[in-house]
């Protein structure tokens, strides 16, 4: 016999001996209890010694026979206990995350909710169903197939009221214990539910879409005019001089607003790209205004408008860029000018505020006596190419964003504009902008003209 079948022996005895300690070591404790109750009958009942010897001895084989199970080799997966409320580690991870979000169980029982759920959709409880608060059959449908098994799902749903919004809801399961439900799925103890309001996002994609529609179109006519006017020019109306001048005429007319809607997009593109980058020069905003209404004195006199000034005798500095705030005032006497001409007269004044112990402001507003906005109107004005009369608009040289370049403006300067108008009693355009704080302001303050524009 060589050496491997020596060692093998070895093994072989080793093994058996190691077995065998096993076995004494679960049996040993019921064969102590089984002797000792023997030896108590024998001294107390007279039982005779060679039963008790024998019966000790089939107590000892039938622990060696019986098979018991060893716990330190029991490797059996335990049978997994429904949770019902998540841990600390989730609700910690759910409570990080920006979006509202749930924690629910697999029936759509909330369990727990983060704080943006209070800031964005409202009060929810934890043991209340989900959809005491999602209404929506899709979202429904869709947290109860997740929670049979099914994959994690997306679904977007919009509401109608109190006003127009557009969400979407991310269900996905976790706390996942490798229970086999159905077709190669998993069933979970809980659900993650993350609701995103897509409402802005709709609103931008949108305006995005109008703006790229709407200056396509403002420059597709000014050049279909041109093309039409160069090619009778070329053709039929070779030799006409006097067509030729009253077409040339309408061309140049063209091409000047094609330069405007250019110029303006473009002024535009640049205060988009400084918008979150805030002004810090010294501008004197009474200078300013002065320059404004002296600009557009020629305009003025051409529409019978009479322009009155109620300024400060004083600098009121504000932080700005001079020629920024020189465009926005420009767009709003000249706005007034234009489509206010029936009242006769713009009045441009300006004046201190406070409000609640905050910092001191100065209100500028244009007001005209014209024909008015309606309503409905106020709150769009704003918006590129959005226009109340849109021959109007053009008669008038209008690009339709004017109001939108000064919205763009006062937002990079932190500024304000509020549009008020009646129909038949005219419309006034008031900005407001923070002023320097300092000791010489304070003392030059005092002689503001404190007048509302009523």
């Amino acid at each position: 016999m060589d050496d491997g079948e020596n060692k093998g022996g070895l093994d072989h005895d080793r093994g058996a001996t190691v077995a065998l300690t096993g076995t004494l070591s679960i049996v040993r404790w019921p064969v102590v209890v089984a002797t000792l109750a023997l030896l108590a009958t024998v001294f107390f009942f007279d039982v005779p010694v060679p039963f008790a010897l024998g019966a000790i001895a089939a107590v000892v084989v039938a622990g060696f026979l019986h098979p018991r199970r060893n716990p330190g080799l029991d490797h059996r997966p335990q049978v997994h206990s429904t949770a019902i409320w998540p841990d600390i580690g989730m609700k910690m991870v759910v409570e990080s995350l920006p979006q509202p979000c749930f924690i629910t169980d697999r029936r759509g029982v909330v369990r727990y909710v983060n704080r943006a759920v209070q800031d964005h959709i409202g009060t929810v409880r934890p043991g209340d169903p989900l959809s005491f608060k999602l209404r929506m059959p899709s979202f429904l449908e869709a947290l109860d197939r997740v929670g049979m098994g099914q994959p994690a799902e997306r679904i977007r749903w919009s509401e109608k009221v109190p006003t127009e919004r557009l969400f979407e809801a991310y269900v996905a399961p976790i706390e996942l214990h490798g229970q086999p439900h159905g077709r190669g799925a998993y069933r979970s103890d809980f659900l993650l539910v993350m609701v995103n309001d897509l409402t802005e996002q709709q609103r931008l994609e949108r305006m995005r879409a109008d703006f790229v529609a709407n200056a396509s179109h403002e420059l597709r006519t000014p050049l279909a005019s041109l093309t039409g006017f160069i090619e009778t020019l070329q053709g039929p109306a070779r030799n006409d001089a006097a067509t030729r001048e009253r077409f040339l005429g309408i061309m140049s007319e063209q091409a000047g607003r094609m330069a405007r809607l250019i110029d303006d997009l473009l002024s535009l593109s640049r205060i988009e790209m400084r918008l979150h980058v805030r002004p810090t020069e010294e501008v004197d905003l009474g200078s300013v205004l002065v320059h404004v209404v002296d600009a557009l004195s020629p305009l003025a006199v051409d529409s019978g408008v009479t322009v009155e000034r109620d300024l400060p005798a004083t600098p009121v500095m504000v932080r700005g860029d001079r020629d920024e705030l020189v465009q926005v005032f420009e767009n709003l006497v000249e706005n007034a000018i234009k489509y206010g001409a029936s009242g006769g007269r713009v009045l441009v004044s300006a004046r201190l505020e406070r409000e609640n112990g905050g910092p001191r402001r100065v209100a500028v507003a244009v007001r005209d006596w014209g024909q008015g906005i309606a309503g409905d109107h106020v709150p769009r004005l704003t918006e590129r190419f959005y226009r109340i009369d849109i021959e109007t608009s053009r008669q008038q040289k209008g690009t339709g964003l004017g109001l939108a370049i000064v919205k763009h403006i006062l937002a990079r300067h932190r500024g304000r504009l509020q549009i008020e108008s009646e129909p038949g009693k005219g419309a006034t355009f008031t900005v407001r902008l923070d002023i320097v704080q300092n000791d010489a302001d304070h003392q030059d303050l005092k002689n503001f003209k404190d007048k509302t524009t009523a």
